[in-house]
């Protein structure tokens, strides 16, 4: 390797990084109490780690995902989830969101994609994604500028 080693941000500054695990349990048991889907939850942070080119956590939750018993064919179709039959109205609303909050520098979060979330999530589910897209952003920054290492094995 001819760059120098990046610092590990997480391990340089833990009781962050813990704060950053603590923020996603509570955002997780938000989506959970909210009555979100599992499934939906790392197809949610599956889209975010897509948009923002994750390495580590694309393959970190695509793992978890089909441990959890989604199917193959929906996580593959997932960049083009509008094109598609295979997600649920609610799921469509929750990804919408998601993906207008992750590029959030594009445009803000316009009121007809927030309405669009509002016309199907309750407000609880709004919030509950809207964390989720909040924390999976933050720990894709985290990994892409530790550079976490994705290997072939």
């Amino acid at each position: 390797m001819t760059e120098k080693q990046r610092v590990n941000i997480g391990k340089q500054h833990p009781a962050s990084y813990k704060a950053l695990i603590a923020l996603s349990a509570a955002a997780e048991e938000s989506a959970a109490v909210a009555g979100l889907d599992p499934l939906l939850v790392e197809l949610l942070k599956i889209r975010v780690s897509q948009i923002n080119g994750c390495a580590f956590c694309l393959r970190m939750h695509t793992r978890d995902a089909l441990k959890r018993g989604e199917n193959s064919d929906r996580i593959a179709v997932l960049p083009a989830w509008e094109e598609t039959g295979y997600f649920s109205e609610t799921e469509r609303a929750a990804l919408r969101l998601t993906e207008v909050i992750t590029r959030v520098s594009q445009g803000h979060v316009s009121d007809d994609d927030y309405g669009a979330a509002a016309a199907v999530l309750t407000e609880e589910q709004i919030s509950a994604v809207a964390w989720l897209a909040t924390v999976m952003n933050a720990f894709n920054r985290v990994a892409i500028t530790s550079r976490y290492s994705v290997d072939g094995g």
